[in-house]
């Protein structure tokens, strides 16, 4: 495993508000995720870990201390910065967040605009080899009010690591889903992410998903409470 961090993290702090209304929410996190991790974070509603996940991902401003994505400074970072930054990380969150009037070709193509050095015919190959991927060979062209709620977050799976992210950052992927979508979900990221060799970090409740993570952290009250070692031997 390469020894350098995808994400490395020291003493994270931050804010809501300002002044009297000001109020803490991240306190003193430190952490450390290596390519190919796959790494759960858990705890409880209002605990901070879509807070972290945002500035994970560039879509919020370091305030105190250091975060560092694939050795890039996140704090101080300028908007162009926080652009190439965001070029490497693929996003999934609770809501599939497609766009309605878009084919599931068309939503998943949106996510290649930032790569404007690769080729439509190129783009186009790539999209439909992912929707297959997913297991929506079928249904490259249905628009999301035809597709159900786990074909749906499948197609945002697609969108996700159609670039080959070297990060991927999941917020409750599952929480929408039954039993059996949401397993086929994190099985399918999962599979993709170890064939990419990319990283997940994943936010989640779902018990029923915890085996497949290597690592599991756990947030409370803005504070990472455990680093357990590795849970599941890597497939």
């Amino acid at each position: 495993m390469n020894n350098s961090p995808v994400i490395a993290i020291e003493n994270l702090n931050h804010y809501f508000g300002e002044g009297l209304l000001q109020k803490q929410t991240l306190f003193d996190i430190n952490l450390e995720i290596y390519p190919g991790e796959i790494v759960l974070m858990t705890g409880p509603s209002g605990s901070g870990k879509t807070t972290l996940l945002t500035l994970i991902g560039a879509l919020r401003s370091v305030q105190e201390g250091s975060l560092k994505i694939i050795g890039q400074e996140l704090r101080g970072a300028s908007k162009h910065q926080g652009v190439k930054i965001r070029r490497n990380i693929g996003y999934i969150f609770q809501g599939h967040n497609l766009l309605k009037c878009l084919t599931a070709r068309q939503n998943v193509q949106m996510s290649m605009e930032l790569h404007n050095h690769i080729s439509g015919a190129e783009i186009n190959d790539r999209v439909v080899t992912m929707l297959k991927d997913v297991g929506l060979g079928e249904r490259i062209d249905y628009y999301p009010d035809n597709l159900s709620g786990g074909q749906k977050q499948r197609v945002a799976i697609a969108r996700a690591l159609v670039s080959h992210p070297k990060l991927i950052l999941a917020d409750e992927p599952t929480a929408a889903l039954d039993s059996k979508s949401g397993r086929d979900v994190v099985e399918i990221m999962q599979r993709l992410a170890r064939e990419q060799q990319s990283t997940i970090l994943l936010v989640t409740h779902d018990h029923r998903i915890l085996d497949i993570a290597d690592r599991i952290i756990q947030m409370e009250d803005g504070r990472l409470t455990q680093d357990a070692a590795a849970i599941a031997t890597p497939a």
